[in-house]
């Protein structure tokens, strides 16, 4: 299946379309000249859209690297022929940005900063927010630019050097549990619980298009849940099904859910 056709038949259209074509396009040039090629950091949606594609396309021989276990931000690196997964060098390099804890800097600090030099969003990973210093997986690319040129994020000053993957500090990933009934595992009424709404909001949430599903956008209310979804919602945080019970003697599900915190 050509291109074009694989794009009409996920009905990909603007941005998206363009964002998926070029996917292909990185695809295909690691197939024809035999060389590894890689994406920039998609978004968590990104990589599903681009995985839904992939596997229409008929391409595997693709993994998924974003610096560390549990990142976010993950780039494609498209294998030639002669190279195995586990042979893989993702061209990530690793930052460290250090502050005065006073200043008490954020992601959108940084991230603003980082914009203001000209830094593109997906040329950046994720960012890891410490007390006094931030970790970051940058495209290999800006590394050198970001070690020379990077200095400031906004009146605070920044101590900028590279680092080992090894010693990079990730954030504990902190959940609160949630133990319910539900009426039945739809979309709707799960996500009333996760998001501690009613079940008509929940649903005017998906209609409107603001919840995703494994990060897949969703509008279908009815869309039944298995046990290890994720669901999102902008503005709400997201949750995870970790997993479904019983029926109780009053016909209900039960439910435990991860919130993210």
């Amino acid at each position: 299946m050509d291109k074009t056709k694989l794009l009409d038949r996920l009905g990909a259209v603007g941005e998206e379309r363009l964002f998926m074509a070029k996917v292909l396009d990185r695809a295909a040039r690691a197939q024809n000249q035999n060389i590894p090629v890689s994406t920039d950091f998609l978004s968590p949606s990104e990589q599903a859209r681009a995985g839904d594609l992939l596997r229409l396309a008929g391409v595997s021989r693709c993994v998924a690297a974003g610096g560390f276990e549990g990142a976010e931000r993950r780039i494609f690196l498209f294998l030639p022929d002669w190279q195995e997964p586990e042979d893989v060098e993702p061209p990530i390099r690793f930052l460290r940005a250090a502050y005065r804890a006073e200043d008490k800097l954020n992601h959108r600090d940084l991230l603003g900063s980082l914009m203001s030099l000209g830094i593109v969003r997906e040329k950046v990973g994720d960012i890891l927010i410490g007390d006094e210093s931030a970790d970051l997986m940058v495209i290999d690319t800006i590394a050198d630019f970001l070690l020379q040129n990077w200095s400031s994020a906004g009146r605070a000053h920044l101590k900028v050097t590279e680092i080992a993957a090894s010693d990079l500090q990730p954030p504990e990933v902190r959940c609160k549990e949630i133990r319910d009934t539900v009426s039945s595992l739809r979309l709707d009424a799960v996500a009333a619980s996760g998001f501690r709404t009613s079940r008509g909001k929940a649903a005017d949430l998906i209609s409107a298009g603001r919840v995703q599903v494994n990060w897949r956008e969703c509008m279908k209310p009815d869309k039944l849940l298995s046990e290890g979804d994720t669901v999102s919602a902008r503005g709400l945080g997201k949750f995870r099904l970790s997993s479904v019970g019983g029926t109780t003697r009053k016909g209900r599900v039960s439910i435990v859910i991860q919130v993210y915190v």
